[in-house]
């Protein structure tokens, strides 16, 4: 089996800046892409950013340049740096991943369980 797990995340001001983590723990022979999602509350859940395997990034546009997302393969982990933030950032923030575990023929799509992130103005 495979976990993941999502930290840091919190209240912080507006402009302020959060960092969260997400590792990934288990059966794990590789991990491909990785990212990070969000959900408000009342809405569906959006793409933030993601990250392959060999560090290509991409980005939600309303996130550029505000938010850096970066990986360290030998920890099996993802992080997501948030600057500059605002409060329509409020949102449970989830970890995704690909993972192909040891003895399975193809990768799976997990999911972490969220960290609340809040955003005051």
């Amino acid at each position: 089996q495979v976990h993941l797990v999502e930290s840091g995340g919190g209240l912080v001001q507006a402009g302020g800046s959060l960092r969260l983590s997400c590792a990934a723990s288990g059966n794990i022979f590789r991990i491909y892409g990785m990212g990070w999602y969000r959900q408000a509350p009342g809405k569906q859940r959006d793409l933030v950013a993601t990250i392959t395997s060999g560090g290509g990034t991409n980005y939600v546009d309303s996130v550029k340049g505000r938010f850096t997302i970066s990986r360290d393969n030998a920890k099996n982990t993802v992080y997501l740096q948030m600057n500059s933030m605002k409060p329509e950032d409020t949102a449970v923030y989830y970890c995704n991943a690909d993972v192909l575990r040891y003895g399975a023929a193809n990768a799976r799509n997990y999911w972490g369980k969220g960290t609340l992130v809040t955003v005051s103005s």
